[in-house]
C-alpha cells in the first residue's frame, strides 16, 4: 500500500466510522484526565455500553484520584459491576488513584513510561490514554489494529507490539490517534477476524488479504 493509496484507505475509514458512534474515551471530557484514565482501565474486554454506566456511577461518588484512593474496595466493585473481571478492576483502580495522589500530585502523566507504572495499565492502555486524554500522538494496537493492517500486508508482525513499533515507522503520524478507531470500527462490523465481509467492503482492492481463507 503506497502513500496515495493510504490517503484514500484513510479517507473512505472515516467516511464508514462517522455512522457510528465515537468510543468512550472520545466522548470523555479531553480535560478530565482521571474520568478517561479510569475509564480505559475499566474497558479492558468490556463493550462501551457498560463500561460508560459504570465510569458515571463511580464519579457520581467519587469524582477525584483522592476520594478513589480512599474509597473501600469493594465500595469500588459494587460501582463498577458489571464490567469485566471487576474485582480486579476495582484493586487496580483504587491503587492507581494511590498511586497518583502519593507519586504524581493527583495529576495523570503524560508519558507511555509513567503510565505503564500504572497497575492494569498496558501499552494499549497508555497510548489511549495519551490520545484520549492530551493529545499527544500515539497508536493504541488492539486486536483489530494488529490483524487489520497486517491483513492488508501494510505491516507483517507477530504481536500486538511489534505491530505498534512497525507502524510507528510506516504510518504518517498525523494518523496515528484515529488511526485505532477507524480500525475498531471496522473490525466489528465489516473486517471481522473470521470470515469477513469481503464483498462489502469499500478498500479491498488496497488489501493483500494476508492469511484470509475464508470471506463472505
Amino acid at each position: 500500500m503506497n502513500p496515495s493509496e493510504l490517503t484514500n484507505v484513510i479517507r473512505i475509514l472515516r467516511e464508514i466510522a462517522d455512522k457510528y458512534d465515537p468510543p468512550l474515551a472520545e466522548n470523555e471530557n479531553r480535560r478530565n484526565h482521571f474520568r478517561i484514565l479510569a475509564g480505559v482501565l475499566l474497558s479492558s474486554r468490556t463493550k462501551d455500553s457498560t463500561t460508560g454506566p459504570a465510569v458515571a456511577r463511580l464519579f457520581e461518588k467519587a469524582s477525584t484520584t483522592q476520594a478513589i484512593a480512599k474509597m473501600d474496595e469493594r465500595r469500588i466493585e459494587e460501582l463498577i459491576f458489571p464490567v469485566g473481571f471487576y474485582r480486579t478492576k476495582a484493586r487496580n483502580l483504587k491503587a492507581t488513584a494511590r498511586k497518583l495522589v502519593d507519586e504524581f500530585n493527583s495529576k495523570v502523566p503524560q508519558t507511555i513510561q509513567e503510565l505503564l507504572s500504572m497497575p492494569g495499565i498496558g501499552r494499549k492502555s497508555a497510548n489511549l490514554v495519551l490520545s484520549a486524554a492530551f493529545g499527544i500522538p500515539a497508536i493504541c494496537v488492539d486486536t483489530h489494529v494488529h490483524r487489520i493492517t497486517n491483513r492488508w500486508g501494510y505491516v507483517e508482525t507477530n504481536d500486538p507490539f511489534h505491530t505498534e513499533m512497525a507502524l510507528r515507522k510506516k504510518l504518517p503520524k498525523r494518523y496515528w490517534i484515529e488511526i485505532n478507531r477507524l480500525l475498531v470500527i471496522y473490525g466489528q462490523n465489516v473486517c471481522t477476524p473470521l470470515s469477513p465481509y469481503c464483498a462489502k467492503c469499500k478498500i479491498e482492492k488496497y488489501c493483500d488479504k494476508v492469511g484470509v481463507t475464508r470471506t463472505r
